[in-house]
C-alpha cells in the first residue's frame, strides 16, 4: 500500500524527471539545430538528449514547439546577459559585449526565428523582437547617456546593423575575422567621436 507520502515523493521525482528530460531535450535541439538548422531529425535531437521519441512529443507536439523552446532559451539568455551587464563599469564596453553576443546568436540561430514565425506567427505571451529590443535599448541608453554613444542612434537600427552581419557572413568561411571585423565597424560609428 502506497501512503500519502509516498504519493507525493513519487509525483515530485515524476516532475523532476520531466523537468530533467524537457533540459536535455532543449540543450540537445540547440546543439542540432545549430549544426543542421531548424529542419534538422528530431529524432536525433531525442537520441543525443537520451530519450525515446515518445518523450520527445509529450514535451514537444509540435517541430514548432521545440523551435520556439530554443529560440526562447537563447533569448532568455542573452537577455540576463545583458541585465548583468548594466551595472558593468563601462557603458561602451557592456554595449561592445553585448553586441558580440548578439552576433553569435545571430548567426548560429539565424534560420530559427524565421522558421518558427512562419509555423507558428502568433506564439502568445513570446515576442522574441521585443525581448531583444528592450535588451539592447537599456545598454544603449546608458551608453548615451554616459556621453558615448550617439545620442541619434536607435535600438532598433543597431540590432538591424548586427542582423546583417550575421546574415551577410553566414555563409562565409573563408574569413573567419570578418564578422568581428564589421561589428567592430558598426561600434565605432556609434561611438561619439563618429559623428561629424
Amino acid at each position: 500500500m502506497t501512503t500519502a507520502d509516498g504519493q507525493i515523493t513519487e509525483r515530485r521525482q515524476r516532475r523532476a524527471d520531466a523537468r530533467r528530460n524537457y533540459d536535455l531535450l532543449v540543450a540537445a535541439a540547440r546543439e542540432t539545430f545549430a549544426e543542421s538548422g531548424p529542419e534538422a531529425s528530431l529524432n536525433e535531437i531525442a537520441r543525443r538528449a537520451g530519450v525515446g521519441p515518445g518523450t520527445l512529443y509529450r514535451h514537444f507536439p509540435t517541430r514548432s514547439a521545440l523551435l520556439t523552446a530554443v529560440l526562447r532559451d537563447r533569448i532568455e539568455t542573452l537577455c540576463s546577459h545583458a541585465e548583468r551587464l548594466s551595472t558593468a563599469d563601462s557603458a561602451d564596453d557592456a554595449l561592445a559585449e553585448w553586441l558580440g553576443a548578439f552576433l553569435v546568436h545571430a548567426r548560429v540561430n539565424h534560420g530559427l526565428g524565421g522558421a518558427q514565425m512562419i509555423e507558428e506567427p502568433d506564439t502568445p505571451g513570446f515576442d522574441c523582437h521585443r525581448l531583444l529590443l528592450d535588451a539592447m535599448a537599456a545598454l544603449l541608453v546608458r551608453a548615451q547617456r554616459s556621453g558615448t554613444a550617439r545620442a541619434d542612434l536607435a535600438p532598433g537600427d543597431l540590432l538591424q546593423l548586427v542582423v546583417g552581419i550575421a546574415l551577410s557572413t553566414a555563409r562565409s568561411d573563408d574569413d573567419p575575422d570578418r564578422p568581428g571585423r564589421l561589428l567592430s565597424l558598426v561600434l565605432d560609428a556609434a561611438h561619439t567621436r563618429a559623428k561629424r
